[in-house]
């Protein structure tokens, strides 16, 4: 029976790509690094206090008092875990992983919303994304490009982004055609119709869109570290390796902590949104 050679033109196409892309593959690792490096000096620099009022007004802004009760004890217990700078590099990693996710994500679900013939390529690609395994996207990405944070940041946008694409697609698509009629009467133009009508009607589906994103990155922090990413998922697969079952638990324990912070402004943002809009 014939053999499909996939296994040769999966190793010649990723040869051939370092051998003749390394110098775009240099310039996509510095504007990354630049992005994590920024955004981990900005965190580091804010004063800790200051930094927990910030988080804290944010929580009871948007989630209410329980969870701004939640991050004053969860803020306060990494501190005292001693994890706050590998804290601090894990949010730069989620928010330089979201924003290029969301930077790719939201022009392509309008892309998608706006021409069923990209939608219908765009899907199998999606679905391609998200069900591949892991792993799969650390290989290339650390043969791209070497060990460390980018690579990382690359495999949780490749795996991250597909929510922000579908979710603004779907939101989109759900605004109701009699409101961009309307619109149009009024002598609106496509483009002030998308950013005028489509899009903040769509915002409680693009604000789902963003929650999934830093849930999926957040979700890669373990995996990261495998290639150098460090954080908290650093302390977490040092404890695997040295079997350190309570350094461990402190680092799971810190990802939770910031996993549900973010997960709550996210949703009850989205939600405040949607009821906005509604009333």
């Amino acid at each position: 029976m014939y053999r499909i050679p996939i296994n040769e033109w999966a190793d010649f196409a990723v040869m051939f790509l370092r051998t003749n892309f390394r110098p775009f593959f240099r310039w996509i690792s510095g504007i990354i690094e630049s992005f994590v490096g920024n955004f981990e000096t900005l965190l580091i620099v804010i004063p800790i206090l200051l930094f927990l009022v910030l988080v804290v007004a944010l929580a009871w802004k948007f989630s209410g008092r329980g969870l701004a009760l939640f991050t004053i004890v969860g803020v306060s217990l990494m501190l005292s875990m001693g994890l706050w700078e590998q804290t601090m590099r894990t949010l730069a990693l989620i928010l330089t992983a979201t924003f290029i996710s969301l930077l790719i994500g939201i022009p392509l679900g309008i892309l998608a919303s706006r021409s069923d013939l990209a939608w219908k390529i765009l899907r199998p690609v999606l679905d391609l994304m998200q069900t591949m395994p892991i792993f799969v996207y650390l290989l290339p990405a650390v043969m791209f490009f070497g060990i460390g944070l980018v690579p990382a940041v690359i495999a949780t946008i490749v795996f991250a982004a597909p929510p922000a694409i579908r979710l603004t697609n779907l939101g989109i698509r759900q605004v109701p055609q009699e409101v961009m009629e309307a619109a149009s009467a009024f002598g609106s133009t496509p483009m002030q119709i998308l950013t005028k009508v489509q899009l903040p009607l769509a915002l409680p589906s693009i604000m789902a869109g963003v929650n999934q994103c830093i849930m999926l990155s957040l979700s890669m922090v373990v995996i990261s570290a495998m290639i150098g990413a460090g954080g908290l998922g650093g302390v977490v697969y040092r404890a695997i390796t040295r079997l350190e079952i309570g350094s461990g638990f402190e680092g799971g324990l810190g990802v939770v902590i910031i996993a549900i912070i973010l997960d709550r402004i996210t949703q009850s943002f989205g939600k405040e949104t949607a009821e906005r809009k509604q009333s």
